[in-house]
């Protein structure tokens, strides 16, 4: 069944009522072909989710009954920010897809001393309005409860000031031979957790050592390296296993 994210002031509860506005619209008439009667799968972006049943498609709305709540725990009590270094454009959008599928809470975009991406001003906005897209149309198609938030484009020093935030911070890093994820978050009570990816060509030394500054610890992920495109993918199902989520 299809899913679809919609506002909470267009949930109405006391009459079992919800309508459908914007983009959503165009794909639910003209590519699902969607008719009167038909089932679709509505959440509010904040876990609550709903079975509804289409009465009425326009060209500017898409109205429905609410037929059931569904009681489904998708999101996980442990939020994880992914700190992603600026990639090469082509990547960027595999990692906001694959890093939504396994359900972080939210990314930001940092400029890394070896990123080789460059965004200027001019083009920012356009890009993050289509990475959110991105972003959007994979929490739909994995069945998230909340979509998750995009922020940046960060330099690095405001991205460490934003880590020191959270309860813990982790950075995968390739000279890193010891410490292993398990024994970074062994003993500590975490409600919010950040990760950071390094770009193409990974950290600077200066980089980790001003991380770890902020009492953030590098890990290693194993004998091999993985490409900046995994390595946030893996980190993450690591963790959410550890953590049985």
């Amino acid at each position: 069944m299809d899913r679809f994210f919609v506002q909470k002031q267009n949930i109405n509860l006391e009459t079992n009522t919800c309508i459908i506005e914007g983009e959503d619209v165009k794909h639910i008439s003209k590519v699902l072909r969607c008719k009167i009667g038909e089932e679709l799968e509505i959440c509010d972006n904040d876990i609550n989710e709903y079975i509804c049943e289409i009465t009425d498609i326009d060209k500017s709305f898409v109205s429905l009954n609410i037929l059931e709540k569904v009681d489904i725990k998708r999101e996980s009590g442990l939020k994880i920010k992914v700190y992603q270094g600026l990639p090469k454009g082509p990547k960027m959008e595999m990692i906001l897809q694959k890093l939504t599928e396994v359900g972080v809470h939210e990314i930001v975009l940092v400029q890394t001393k070896r990123s080789v991406s460059k965004v200027d001003d001019k083009k920012e906005d356009k890009k993050l309005e289509r990475w959110e897209r991105i972003i959007y149309e994979a929490a739909k198609q994995s069945k998230r409860g909340k979509i998750p938030k995009l922020r940046g484009i960060l330099s690095f020093k405001d991205a460490l000031e934003d880590m020191k935030n959270n309860d813990l911070n982790i950075a995968p890093y390739e000279n890193e031979r010891t410490k292993s994820i398990k024994q970074a978050i062994k003993g500590v009570n975490i409600n919010t957790m950040g990760i950071f990816v390094g770009p193409e060509g990974g950290f600077e030394e200066s980089e980790i050592e001003a991380i770890e500054e902020i009492s953030g610890k590098s890990v290693s992920l194993g004998p091999r390296i993985l490409r900046t495109e995994t390595a946030g993918m893996a980190i993450m199902s690591v963790i959410m296993f550890m953590m049985e989520e």
